[in-house]
């Protein structure tokens, strides 16, 4: 298990989150991305090695301006505000998800992605 802090609305809480739940909470982001090591782009990026990454620089996917320019390097805090909303968090990226609403679900995605990244 990973302990991940969710930053939501000025406060922080720090909860056990589970990366093999989040490998279930993933299924919804394969429509659009792989994770596996060197799996293709699809009509997201690959995301695997996400955690520790500048955002808007996995090789071979055409990012927006809005994506490349963040100036983000993805972290679990900035996932977690980004996979809560991405819309607001990179107002114009190509993203077409409402988020991951449910902080525990989030919270195991994150886990999920951060074993990914290794």
């Amino acid at each position: 298990m990973a302990s991940v802090l969710l930053i939501s609305g000025g406060t922080v809480a720090a909860q056990a989150a589970d990366a093999a739940a989040g490998k279930t909470v993933f299924n919804v982001c394969k429509a659009c991305h792989t994770i596996e090591a060197g799996g293709p782009n699809r009509v997201g990026p690959n995301l695997h090695g996400i955690v520790g990454r500048k955002a808007g620089t996995h090789d071979g996917f055409s990012y927006s301006a809005a994506m490349k320019d963040s100036g983000i390097t993805w972290d679990e805090a900035k996932l977690n505000e980004y996979l809560k909303d991405p819309k607001a968090t990179v107002p114009g990226n190509k993203m077409a998800f409402a988020g991951v609403k449910d902080d525990a679900k989030r919270a195991d995605l994150i886990a999920y992605l951060a074993s990914e990244s290794k």
